[in-house]
């Protein structure tokens, strides 16, 4: 279907893709042993502190896990028992927002929530009680983790539940199953299956979670690995102790991911918007009533930090804020990154997936053709291994010599900002091209149409729509990004998310405020352009 040429091209663009992305991460990782002297060198790796360090970062990362997954569980249930109460659609799209949105926003959603003047301790204040709860520590980090990742455990199980064929809600109907007995015979099966790929997943996120932990960790006996290598070079400037600290990150995630891969991936299918199967198990006026309050209390628990983000923002000097000279140099710094970021990323994309089809199509060693395959395939996930925080230890470490920090930083942050980008953008747009090659493939290539005249009129008016979602999504993900700017920030370098930690930092609660609202509002309308008109709960999740 394509001619020696285009498949020339194809395959040229995948291997100038693979080796841009191995040399920027290479590159990184080499400076990191390097300096570190090998995997098992520099001051600090075994030590007390460290060992201190690798305990309470699996520790949350369980407890997190376990929290979100076990009240996700009720939830799923819920949505699935109760398929038609009124709002149902928006609850399941109110429950995919955390998971589009900047994380140092839901931090502060949090914050206003959670916090010493929040909504919850001024309740408890009222009835003589004194904050009873603190966000910052341990609480305030499973409180955030479970903040955005319950929404993602919820979808992902509720999408399985929903798969379950009609036939046996008929039968669990005339054998006139209780609902302890639906649940282990019919769900739990379903749920059992899922689990593993589901919390693997969650684990992951919060195993390599930064923000979250910088902004609510409180001290150094809530530090996870990865703020801990932050801080070893932006305030003790120890680059033997973040070099042994990010060998240590990358030997934890590369565990993770190997035990990730022994189980099949969740899916989250979008079957909240297809033909559900009908269930007759929620009618009673129990279920009814216990459903409810699950899905109140859920819906509380997510709405309420999002709502406390706007009426703060709002009461923020807004207009003062937008013709602030810092706001506009960070927002166009923002912008421009995110920007390039974005095309980066999409031009990659494209570039791997036109090499895996060309790959299909070449005759010789399919052991060779395979390898390759393969290679392009993990390409985009690299990062999953290597997280941003590391890699831009990495390449701090790499410029450090040179002298050129600050003028390097702003490629060093879309690189890694587009690398971020790629799992994401990869599942948007494989599939895109895949089934559109499939569908024109061969009529393309049986009436003589090639290079810009198929561009053109066969595949651009078709997946110009999937590549302008690819671009927003990777643009909201690199606007509210803090990862990869917190080493390289500086009065040369400000992002908004910078701003807005700076500004926190500085006691300027009321301008982080209102500069989160703007921040999330942008993010917002990208992700709605680029889904053209379609909420963020239709999008699959990687």
């Amino acid at each position: 279907m394509l001619t020696r040429r285009e498949r020339r091209s194809a395959l040229a663009g995948g291997v100038f893709s693979l080796a841009g992305i191995a040399v920027f991460i290479l590159a990184a990782v080499g400076a990191l042993l390097r300096l570190g002297g090998g995997p098992l060198g520099g001051s600090g790796f075994l030590n007390p502190e460290t060992f201190s360090l690798l305990r309470f970062t699996l520790i949350q990362a369980v407890l997190s896990t376990a929290l979100s997954v076990g009240l996700a569980i009720p939830v799923a249930r819920a949505l699935a028992r109760q398929a038609k109460f009124p709002g149902r659609l928006w609850l399941v799209r109110l429950m995919a927002v955390p998971m589009g949105l900047p994380v140092l926003i839901g931090a502060l959603g949090l914050i206003g929530i959670w916090g010493r003047k929040g909504v919850i301790n001024e309740a408890f204040a009222g009835f003589g009680v004194d904050q009873p709860f603190s966000i910052y520590g341990l609480f305030g980090i499973l409180l955030a983790h479970v903040f955005f990742n319950l929404p993602l455990a919820a979808r992902l199980l509720l999408s399985g539940l929903e798969r379950i064929p009609g036939e046996y809600w008929r039968m669990t109907a005339s054998l006139g199953m209780r609902p302890w007995s639906i649940f282990r015979f019919v769900e739990w099966p379903v749920i059992r299956r899922l689990l593993p790929g589901i919390a693997g997943l969650i684990f992951m996120l919060c195993a390599t979670s930064f923000t979250l932990v910088l902004v609510l960790g409180g001290g150094p006996a809530a530090t996870t690995i990865e703020v801990a290598i932050y801080q070893a070079l932006r305030f003790d400037f120890d680059p033997p102790r973040a070099v042994s600290l990010a060998v240590l990150q990358i030997v934890i995630t590369g565990l993770i991911l190997g035990a990730m891969a022994l189980f099949p991936a969740p899916e989250d299918t979008g079957a909240t918007m297809g033909r559900i199967g009908r269930r007759f198990d929620g009618g009673t006026f129990l279920a009814r009533m216990s459903d409810g309050i699950i899905l109140l209390l859920s819906a509380l628990f997510v709405a309420m930090p999002l709502l406390s983000v706007v009426i703060a923002g709002l009461r923020a000097d807004l207009i003062k804020l937008v013709t602030d000279q810092a706001f506009l140099k960070a927002a166009a710094t923002s912008l421009s990154i995110a920007l390039c970021a974005g095309l980066l990323a999409v031009g990659v994309c494209v570039s791997i997936v036109r090499a895996q089809m060309a790959l299909g199509e070449v005759r010789g060693s399919r052991t060779m053709s395979g390898l390759f395959s393969a290679l392009l395939s993990g390409a985009s996930s690299l990062v999953l291994l290597v997280p941003t925080v590391v890699l831009a230890t990495g390449w701090f470490l790499v410029l450090w010599p040179l002298g050129g920090i600050g003028r390097f930083a702003p490629v060093v942050v879309i690189g890694i900002n587009a690398l971020m980008a790629l799992p994401y953008a990869m599942r948007i747009l494989a599939p895109a091209f895949r089934s559109h090659r499939l569908r024109t493939g061969r009529l393309t290539a049986s009436l003589g149409i090639t290079g810009l005249a198929r561009l053109r009129l066969v595949e651009w008016p078709v997946l110009k729509r999937p590549l302008l979602m690819a671009l927003s999504f990777a643009m909201a993900l690199s606007l509210g990004d803090l990862g990869a700017v917190a080493l390289f920030g500086s009065e040369n370098l400000t992002t908004l998310p910078w701003l807005i930690y700076s500004r926190l930092g500085s006691y300027r609660s009321n301008d982080a405020d209102g500069l989160a609202l703007l921040l999330g509002a942008v993010c917002l309308g990208l992700t709605l352009a680029g889904t053209a008109g379609r909420l963020p709960a239709e999008k699959e999740q990687p």
